[in-house]
């Protein structure tokens, strides 16, 4: 049986399965196996994991275990909780209109991401204009439909990962601040921070940045490094904004102490570096790496919660949830009649009523003729009854988004 212990009950003998530190993103340390020495639990506690998965039936037992399913399960209800929050984001243009628009954003913001971190390898200075123009942008086409920008951060390829990780947490800045009620001006501070949040990569070595395989300790103490190279990049730029420094600079960060660069807790994390670090992590989790596998967008929510506390603020995670759904967009969910269906549009009413693209029948077991269903409207006549893995059913959502 798989369970979840608090790592004070994990023992010499008992078999992890899962570490639970993908709230660590660029930590692919997914040790498994059984626990050989003391020292090994002690390594483990040093990178701030609080719960860890064990299998009983590999290796020694906890009575403080709680059962998989459990956890999941409690999960699930934190979630529906949080679905129960009204949405804060009203659409005033059509998404299939909109994505026009923000397709060509996107891959200009890419583009200048990628021509600015070539720019400070070589020396340069960080012009702010074009940064600011793109993110104002950026921004309209949020406010606009928030549901096109959505559907382009799941089209995505992880040989690009750095580009677009930046140009989606940018995204979800946008939609999560304008759902908080900041002002213009701070959302555009935050979405360039969130733009340019990865911006100290460029002084990480190629080798340990585009590594494979697993980071020794020492190449992650390496990597951990781009958070304060991110910061000390961006304070010697001219222009920059206070809020766009603490953006980037504490994305890292974590509740209890345990993130990087400067370990800070609780509320001494600025509320805009709590933010960024429930999105960043959300967006590193739900996308294909090299080394790292996606969870999908409602196993991605769940870990938020899980996490939450700890490491994320329990608060801000649930209005995170608010402004991106319970289904996310891209989220590929299970009807009541068994149909399966793609997640192309939240609900400014309900987020549990989103706009689905039906595209398969699971009791046929077989592909059916695409049809758009308004979950919303009294004629849809169906309702989700959960979230599945798109791997299950060998689908590739991408195809039913643009």
């Amino acid at each position: 049986m798989i369970k979840r212990i608090p790592l004070s009950a994990l023992k010499v003998g008992m078999y992890i399965t899962d570490m639970n530190n993908d709230w660590i993103p660029h930590s692919n340390d997914k040790r498994r196996g059984v626990v050989q020495r003391e020292d090994i639990i002690e390594k483990i506690a040093r990178l701030g994991v609080r719960h860890v998965y064990i299998d009983t039936a590999r290796g020694l037992d906890s009575s403080e275990g709680v059962p998989l399913q459990d956890v999941d399960r409690s999960n699930e209800t934190l979630l529906q909780q949080a679905g129960g929050l009204k949405p804060q984001l009203t659409p005033y243009t059509g998404r299939d209109e909109e994505i026009i628009i923000a397709k060509r954003i996107h891959n200009e913001t890419q583009s200048l991401v990628g021509s600015l971190m070539q720019n400070v390898k070589l020396g340069q200075a960080i012009d702010l204009s074009p940064v600011h123009e793109l993110a104002e942008n950026l921004q309209g086409s949020v406010f606009r439909n928030p549901n096109a920008m959505a559907c382009l951060g799941r089209i995505r390829e992880k040989d690009n990962y750095l580009l677009e990780h930046s140009v989606n947490l940018s995204v979800l800045m946008s939609i999560f601040g304008k759902a908080m009620k900041h002002s213009p001006e701070v959302l555009l501070q935050t979405v360039v921070g969130a733009l340019l949040h990865d911006i100290g990569k460029i002084l990480t070595p190629d080798d340990i940045l585009h590594k494979p395989g697993r980071l020794t300790p020492e190449e992650f103490e390496v990597m951990k490094r781009h958070a304060l190279d991110s910061y000390k990049i961006l304070a010697g730029t001219e222009g920059i904004g206070e809020l766009t420094l603490l953006t980037a600079g504490q994305h890292h960060e974590r509740m209890d102490g345990s993130g990087y660069p400067e370990g800070l807790k609780g509320d001494k994390i600025s509320v805009y570096g709590r933010m960024v670090a429930i999105a960043d992590v959300y967006d590193a989790i739900t996308s294909n790496r090299v080394y790292h596998s996606a969870m999908t967008p409602t196993q991605g929510l769940k870990k938020l919660l899980e996490w939450s506390g700890d490491h994320l603020d329990p608060e801000l995670v649930r209005q995170f949830i608010r402004c991106i759904g319970i289904y996310p967009v891209g989220s590929l969910v299970l009807m009541e009649s068994g149909r399966l269906g793609v997640v192309i549009e939240g609900n400014e009413d309900d987020q549990r009523l989103p706009v689905v693209r039906i595209m398969y029948h699971t009791r046929f077991r077989m592909p059916i003729k695409v049809e758009t269903l308004d979950l919303a409207k009294p004629s849809a006549q169906d309702r989700i009854v959960r979230a599945v893995d798109p791997a299950t059913y060998k689908i590739d959502v991408r195809r039913f988004l643009a």
